[in-house]
């Protein structure tokens, strides 16, 4: 039996909504889909983000600091979230604005990424009087950020007791992306 025999009505139309978003490579033909078989409409254009021009780009899930990331193995985790894996670079958001602080940190997090630099380190603060630690607290949020989130795979604080401070793993690039993959992996 066939792939195409065995798929269901449903398989067929999730399928063919998949295949109206992907661009046939360079001096490929586009092939014609099978006529009356599909009945959904195209899915709709996703809005502008680092990786949305590419299909295969699922959203990435929240990221949780102090939580295992899945894909990341457990001995890799356990380096890094007791401290063992050190920061190569470190970021004071100490006496920052809070757009200041989301700058620096956007700044710091693409030139570390880019330079293949697999853990830093971002300094906040845990606030002393009433009302302040606006930067810890606007930290996770940025971190979810899609512009941010495809570059970090986790977070934790260098000790539990210890909030005002954040270590980061970022992904590793990969070498080539000429096969329209993304530029990130875990």
């Amino acid at each position: 039996m066939t792939a195409e025999r065995s798929k269901t009505g449903e398989d067929r139309e999730i399928w063919a909504a998949y295949a109206r978003g992907v661009r046939p490579l360079a001096g490929r033909k586009v092939l014609a889909p099978h006529p009356g078989r599909s009945r959904m409409s195209a899915p709709p254009p996703r809005a502008g983000g680092v990786h949305a021009e590419s299909p295969r780009a699922a959203p990435l899930p929240p990221l949780v600091i102090g939580g295992q990331p899945a894909g990341l193995d457990h001995a890799t985790w356990q380096r890094f979230r007791t401290g063992r894996i050190a920061p190569e670079r470190r970021l004071d958001l100490h006496g920052h604005t809070l757009d200041r602080a989301f700058h620096a940190l956007r700044a710091m997090l693409a030139s570390a990424h880019a330079e293949g630099v697999r853990c830093v380190e971002v300094i906040t603060g845990r606030g002393g009087a009433e009302g302040s630690g606006a930067i810890r607290r606007e930290l996770p949020e940025w971190l979810n950020r899609a512009e941010l989130r495809v570059l970090i795979l986790a977070a934790a604080h260098p000790h539990p007791a210890n909030t005002g401070a954040t270590r980061l793993l970022l992904r590793k690039r990969l070498r080539a992306t000429a096969q329209g993959g993304t530029p990130w992996r875990r």
